[in-house]
């Protein structure tokens, strides 16, 4: 029997962006590089996780936090790739 991996978003996006390799032009990757969650955002986020860690959570807070992890997931690869691109530039 054949063992079936279980790929997420975050390694579809991966194979898309290629983080490791630059080809970001320079303004498209310092604008990359400006991107984050807002404060509203952030601050949600920690309650969320907070919750979670205690294992007080519900449903729907998890699928949000899960929202959000994957969010941020797909902004590490973007700002990987930017940070890469500009570190070549230079």
């Amino acid at each position: 029997m054949s063992k079936i991996s279980t790929i997420t978003e975050a390694d579809i996006l991966a194979e898309i962006i290629d983080p490791d390799q630059a080809g970001l032009n320079l303004e498209v990757a310092r604008s990359f590089l400006e991107l984050k969650f807002s404060k509203k955002s952030e601050k949600r986020i920690r309650q969320l996780l907070r919750k979670n860690n205690r294992g007080a959570i519900t449903a729907a807070e998890r699928a949000a936090l899960e929202k959000y992890l994957r969010v941020g997931q797909f902004l590490d690869l973007l700002q990987a790739k930017a940070r890469l691109s500009l570190q070549e530039a230079s």
